[in-house]
C-alpha cells in the first residue's frame, strides 16, 4: 500500500476483528476447540466495545475506515501493523462486508445489527466504485474467503457494469489452501469471460502470501 501497488482492500467480517485485535495488542488468536466447550469463545470485551465505539465515532464513514481512523486516533501500540490503520492513513478504500451472526463482536449486548449493516452497505458501494480502476489491465486478489467476498465480488461487479463502465481485460486471482466452488466461478471465471484471465492457486497461505509478496517486492 506504501508503495502504491495496492490500491483496494476489502475484508469479510473477521478481518477487522484480528485487525484491531492486533492494533490493540500485537497478536490476536483464540483457542476456539477448547473455549467453544464453556460459551467462551468470542466473549472478551474489548474487540466488540471498540468496534461498535469507532463505528459510532465516525457516522460519514464506512465499516473500514471507521475502524482504521480509530485505531489511528487511539494512537493504538501496534497501530503500524494494522492494514486498516494504515489504509485510511494513506487515503486509501479498505471496505468490510459483513454476515450478521458470523463474527465474535456480534454476540456482545453492545451490538448494533441496524449500524453494522449501514456501515457495511456503505462499503459495498465504495467497493462497487473501486472495480472501475480494474479496467485494462488491473488484478484483484481473492485470498482465503470461501463464500462472502466471491458473493460481493460478483454482484459488484455485475452493478458497476450495469452502470455502464467498462470493466474488462482484467486479471483474478484466487488463492487459498484448498479449492472451493465460489471462488473458482465468481472469482476465476465468470469475471473474465468478455477478456481477461483468470487463476486459482492452491497452497497454504504462510508459504504463498511471503512469496507473492517477494515478487511484487521484486518487480514480478
Amino acid at each position: 500500500m506504501k508503495k502504491g501497488r495496492i490500491t483496494g482492500v476489502a475484508m469479510n467480517g473477521a478481518g477487522p476483528v484480528h485487525d484491531l485485535e492486533i492494533a490493540m495488542i500485537g497478536e490476536t488468536s483464540e483457542d476456539v476447540a477448547e473455549e467453544i466447550k464453556s460459551g467462551r469463545f468470542g466473549m472478551v470485551e474489548e474487540t466488540a466495545s471498540e468496534t461498535m465505539k469507532a463505528l459510532k465515532t465516525y457516522p460519514k464513514y464506512g465499516f473500514g475506515q471507521s475502524i482504521g481512523q480509530w485505531i489511528l486516533d487511539r494512537e493504538m501500540d501496534f497501530a503500524d501493523e494494522s492494514i486498516l490503520a494504515n489504509a485510511a492513513r494513506l487515503g486509501i478504500p479498505a471496505t468490510v462486508h459483513a454476515a450478521i451472526g458470523c463474527e465474535i463482536t456480534h454476540i456482545h449486548p453492545e451490538s448494533d445489527g441496524a449500524l453494522i449493516g449501514e456501515k457495511s452497505f456503505e462499503d459495498f458501494k465504495i467497493f462497487t466504485a473501486q472495480l472501475k480502476s480494474l479496467n485494462d489491465g488491473g488484478m484483484y486478489f481473492n485470498i482465503g474467503s470461501a463464500v462472502i467476498l466471491p458473493e460481493v465480488f460478483i454482484k459488484a461487479l455485475s452493478a458497476v457494469r450495469n452502470l455502464g463502465e467498462s470493466v474488462e481485460n482484467f486479471y483474478s486471482v484466487n488463492m487459498d489452501m484448498t479449492s472451493h466452488y465460489r471462488p473458482a466461478v465468481n472469482v476465476v471465471h465468470r469475471p473474465v469471460q468478455n477478456g481477461g484471465k483468470g487463476y486459482n492457486i492452491t497452497g497454504h497461505h504462510e508459504i504463498m502470501i511471503p512469496l507473492l509478496y517477494h515478487l511484487m517486492e521484486n518487480g514480478g
